[in-house]
């Protein structure tokens, strides 16, 4: 397991995260959770992404049991907050209240002292961009948070975000997680180029695109039972790529993987990490052993003339104007 800087930042994450959106307290048993936890652990990931709106706060419950005795100094810890926690007006959102509430709700769900990268899950049109940058800084002055970032956010507002920190003197974002895989190329326009511009790193979500670019959903066939599509929360999101277009295109990656002794997940998560602006890819399972198969995709080199196939086997498929096509969500 190899680590890279997030953007240019002091903070290394592991290239491969391991995070619990849909997954714990939601499609597994906590046993289960710590097993794949463990696993993650063991194959060198220390990198660990959570989210307060995650099984409506029992995901952060399960991600701190589960890291508990491990050693503090060795893990990145990541969560994140904007989306409603509670029936309060205040108890969403990226006003100051919320803020500091639910940052200190996270630190106690977890069972830690500063949490490593504080993100806004989404823009917040209701707040004024400076106050919760300025709500973020507080946090960081105190102590509670070392880094912070954002998620899905448009170049515009992090180019704003990034010139109100230098305006006011505070701490800039670090990081933006987007969605991002061979299917779902929408970041490559204009939030890369930004981001890299002021130093902000990706970490990117759904790398295999909720398990279809995994081979899991092959053309012809009925869903699999027990699947992501089969979930309320998950089916949301892989619906879109369930298409007969879709799979059979992503059915003409299978040769491509095979050739270069490569699961579908691996050559997915391989093509998602020879981006250099990716500092981590995040990863989900359900089963250890989906985490051991993952982390072999890091290290694999894929040269210009796969790239190519890639590209001609997904062909129109592909996703990459944001004018054009939206994620079927606002919440991954």
């Amino acid at each position: 397991m190899e680590h890279r800087r997030v953007g240019t930042s002091g903070l290394w994450v592991s290239e491969l995260a391991y995070g619990n959106w849909i997954t714990h307290a939601s499609q597994v048993e906590e046993d289960r959770a710590k097993a794949c936890v463990n696993e993650a652990l063991d194959c060198g990931i220390t990198t660990f992404d959570t989210a307060d709106i995650y099984a409506e706060t029992k995901a952060e419950e399960v991600m701190g049991r589960a890291l508990q005795g491990q050693r503090r100094e060795g893990l990145e810890i990541f969560t994140k907050l904007f989306w409603p926690i509670g029936p309060g007006a205040n108890e969403r959102g990226l006003g100051r209240k919320h803020i500091r509430e639910a940052c200190d709700g996270s630190l106690r769900r977890l069972g830690v002292d500063y949490i490593d990268l504080y993100q806004a899950h989404r823009f917040d049109y209701h707040t004024p961009l400076e106050e919760t940058l300025r709500a973020f800084d507080d946090l960081i002055r105190a102590g509670k948070v070392l880094y912070v970032g954002v998620s899905e956010w448009t170049a515009e507002q992090i180019e704003e975000a990034v010139k109100i920190a230098d305006q006011l003197g505070l701490d800039r974002i670090v990081s933006n997680q987007p969605q991002y895989s061979m299917l779902w190329r929408v970041i490559e326009g204009k939030v890369i180029p930004t981001s890299q511009k002021y130093g902000i790193g990706q970490i990117v979500w759904s790398p295999v695109a909720q398990g279809v670019l995994a081979g899991k959903y092959p053309p012809g066939k009925p869903i699999p039972e027990g699947s992501r599509a089969t979930t309320a929360e998950g089916a949301t999101y892989v619906k879109q790529w369930l298409s007969d277009e879709v799979r059979e295109r992503v059915e003409l990656l299978r040769p491509i993987a095979t050739d270069l002794g490569l699961s579908m997940s691996q050559l997915a998560l391989a093509w998602v990490l020879a981006n250099p602006a990716v500092s981590a890819a995040i990863i989900g399972a359900s089963r250890p052993e989906q985490i051991t198969e993952n982390v072999q995709a890091c290290g694999v080199t894929l040269d210009a003339g796969v790239l190519s196939q890639i590209d001609d086997a997904l062909g129109a498929v592909v996703i990459s104007d944001p004018d054009k096509s939206r994620s079927p969500r606002e919440r991954p």
